[in-house]
């Protein structure tokens, strides 16, 4: 992939802007590719859509790969994950400068068939994090797994994150609220609720905007522009 170097490069040359090289404390001998340049070249995998790691090292120029092994990358990416959290507020929080409206919503992402729900043992490692059952009104099912929440501007997705699929929507308003603020967030009915929009308002300036329902006090046909 010809262009994956200079998408690596200017991505490391924003990081070095927003956190130091070293984010481990390390005992031993220092790494040859620093913590940094490790989580350029994961970001850079995640843009590319390169989701095997056998994958991304066929395709990484000889610089990288000579200074790691794709087995000591893959066990040092694991421990730079919380660091890796960190930078990617970091990186909303920039971004979010230059805009000030964005789409928030949710989708289920299925684990396995209902019907076999009660003998899966996907992703049944801690019990916080079990996948569960849902009903999902925009396809008009139930389905076994969990939900996909995430912050859209026109550019990119700023912010998401994934729960169980029986929390409701508006628990993700709990992560939004430290990474953007003083912009227009529109959801659909979903998210209506009146104290979630006045908290959201008064904390962080955040105006939710959401269709209201036929049966509700004042209720106002959402103009669709032509």
């Amino acid at each position: 992939m010809n262009n994956l170097n200079t998408i690596y490069e200017r991505i490391l040359k924003v990081l070095e802007n927003i956190s130091d090289h070293q984010l481990l404390a390390y005992q031993r001998r220092q790494p040859k590719l620093s913590d940094l340049e490790l989580v350029s070249v994961s970001l850079t995998s995640e843009y590319l859509s390169i989701y095997s790691e056998n994958d991304l090292f066929r395709k990484l120029p000889k610089s990288i790969t000579d200074k790691i092994e794709r087995s000591v990358y893959n066990r040092r990416r694991r421990r730079l994950a919380d660091h890796l959290y960190v930078i990617r507020l970091k990186l909303a929080s920039q971004f979010n400068e230059f805009e000030d409206c964005f789409i928030v919503d949710s989708m289920p992402l299925e684990v396995c068939k209902l019907s076999r729900n009660n003998r899966s043992k996907i992703c049944r490692k801690h019990q916080y994090a079990y996948p569960n059952k849902c009903y999902c009104a925009s396809q008009n099912s139930t389905y076994y797994g969990y939900k996909l929440h995430a912050v859209c501007s026109l550019r990119d997705v700023q912010s998401w994150d994934l729960s169980p699929a029986s929390v409701h929507d508006i628990n993700y308003f709990k992560d939004i609220k430290a990474q953007i603020k003083d912009c227009t967030l529109i959801g659909d009915k979903g998210y209506l609720t009146a104290n979630i929009q006045l908290n959201l308002f008064e904390s962080c300036n955040i105006k939710l905007n959401t269709p209201m329902r036929t049966n509700q006090h004042g209720y106002k046909k959402t103009a669709i522009p032509v």
